[in-house]
């Protein structure tokens, strides 16, 4: 355990920011995820990239992260709309 009052203090801190962050993660995570078992419905892939960007605005991944996750996601739901009409023809 830290002995200074400085020390203390950021373990609060940092325990803070830590319960924050892994809560962000964790709902951003989850809407990737029912994106992925919708087979990339639009509004889920809309919620997923909002999720992205405000994890990537508030800092808690790098912007860079966050953009190459878009990225995939949207090649995966491109596709899966291509496949989607491609059987309905």
């Amino acid at each position: 355990m830290p002995i200074k009052k400085a020390s203390l203090k950021d373990v609060r801190k940092t325990k803070t920011r830590t319960a924050y962050n892994t809560e962000h993660t964790a709902k951003t995570k989850l809407a990737l995820d029912m994106a992925r078992k919708s087979g990339y419905a639009p509004e889920k892939v809309v919620d997923a990239v909002k999720q992205l960007d405000k994890l990537a605005q508030k800092g808690i991944v790098h912007k860079n992260t966050a953009a190459r996750k878009k990225s995939r996601l949207m090649k995966k739901a491109n596709a899966a709309k291509v496949a989607t009409k491609a059987t309905a023809s």
